[in-house]
């Protein structure tokens, strides 16, 4: 057997260092509420646990469903080479991710876009990109929002503030409360706005609601930061649920949005996004594309490809186009059925309680209106695990743990 050199043995760390102490200070860090769910959840031993933490689509099966549109692209994709990407991502990709999200059918020559390692991504860019060149450094978040949202932009360097969007009482969007913060923001203000299934509450508002504000945004001259994780997935159809988005860019000067392929193509672990700043000229699309460049080079240098492929794949081929489209309408669809099936469950308990807003939300997203307390015993006593603020995910139920669940539900709100 062949020897080490000692000369070349890496030496033992011993019990007690000498030299610089350099992480002495170092606090531990809080468990992530969303993450932490997850560790929490696989440490538990009960055969009938149910998660409802982790935003991811499940089939009724409970197990991570690959849509056939990507399968079959993925079997288009095998042997192409490992190659860099450019700084700003793989250009058919960048080309489909404009025109899935704006509905445009060529490239738009005043929006300056490029691929990111997914939504979170996109938004860090974003952040860093308004810290830099946004006339104001404050953004106002929806309260509440997700929950990595404040994290991204504080780190960014931006000031994290909120506007009023949901109202406890009636577990409902408190539209005029919104109005009335946002219409009293200063100018060039940032704010950011979900575009279609808002997370937690999966309260959206409506298009008129949309209209109005959008009005607001123009009059008080803000700066939207538009977020869009889950075109499609929210209501089945990518041009309804682009409404807010595309109201905005035919209305304001100047946007970013955010852009997400993780829900709506099931492809979370490819960390595959866009992030489009909408500019006032093509002169300036090109100034504010180098600075995006400039931004990425040494955050992460280029994104990943296999992500960015599949979805190009996709587009180039109106067959899996619409094959995509037919998924997305049944991912929809089984959430919006087993948010009416949890609410039947629940009648059937003989809840007396108001779980109606269950059904009128939309999305991957429910809030509950249960407390943290009742989550706590929700978690305790019935292994059915959710954030503290009441969010469910609503793909982790099928019709295997639903009734279970209502049960539950039913059990902590007597």
């Amino acid at each position: 057997m062949r020897r080490v050199s000692a000369s070349l043995a890496v030496p033992r760390v011993a019990a007690v260092t000498r030299g610089l102490a350099a992480w002495n200070a170092v606090q531990m860090g809080p468990p992530d509420p969303i993450l932490g769910l997850s560790v929490a959840f696989n440490a538990d031993k009960a055969p009938n646990k149910v998660n409802l933490g982790v935003g991811v689509y499940r089939g009724d099966d409970g197990k991570p469903f690959v849509l056939e549109c990507v399968k079959e692209a993925k079997k288009r994709v095998v042997g192409l080479d490992h190659e860099y990407a450019p700084i700003t991502g793989l250009p058919a990709f960048v080309d489909a991710a404009q025109h899935l999200a704006f509905g445009v059918a060529d490239p738009v020559k005043r929006i300056a876009s490029s691929q990111t390692l997914s939504g979170t991504g996109a938004l860090r860019v974003a952040g860093d990109f308004l810290k830099r060149y946004a006339p104001v450094k404050d953004i106002y978040l929806p309260a509440p929002t997700w929950g990595n949202h404040a994290s991204v932009f504080r780190d960014a360097g931006l000031n994290v503030k909120t506007y009023t969007y949901y109202d406890e009482k009636k577990v409902a969007l408190n539209f005029e409360g919104m109005l009335g913060d946002l219409d009293k923001l200063p100018e060039g203000t940032i704010v950011l706005l979900h575009a279609c299934a808002h997370n937690p509450t999966g309260i959206d508002p409506t298009h008129a609601q949309w209209d109005r504000i959008v009005d607001v945004v123009l009059k008080r001259k803000l700066l939207p930061l538009v977020d869009m994780a889950y075109q499609g997935f929210a209501s089945g159809d990518p041009d309804r649920d682009a409404y807010a988005l595309r109201k905005l860019t035919a209305s304001v000067g100047s946007l970013v949005m955010c852009q997400s392929f993780a829900k709506s193509f099931g492809l979370y672990g490819e960390r595959t996004g866009a992030v489009h700043v909408l500019c006032q000229s093509p002169d300036e699309k090109e100034r504010v594309l180098s600075q995006l460049k400039i931004l990425i080079r040494p955050m992460y240098s280029n994104p990943p490809l296999y992500g960015a492929r599949i979805v190009s794949t996709i587009f180039k081929d109106e067959t899996l186009v619409e094959l995509w489209r037919t998924e997305l309408r049944q991912m929809a669809d089984r959430m919006n059925g087993v948010r009416r099936t949890l609410v039947d469950e629940l009648k059937a308990c003989g809840s007396q309680r108001e779980w109606g807003h269950i059904t009128k939300q939309i999305g991957m997203m429910a809030f509950t209106g249960l407390s943290k307390e009742q989550v706590a015993v929700l978690k305790a006593e019935h292994h059915v695990y959710m954030t503290d603020d009441g969010r469910a995910a609503i793909s982790g139920l099928n019709s295997t743990n639903v009734k279970a669940v209502a049960a539950a539900f039913h059990a902590v709100t007597k």
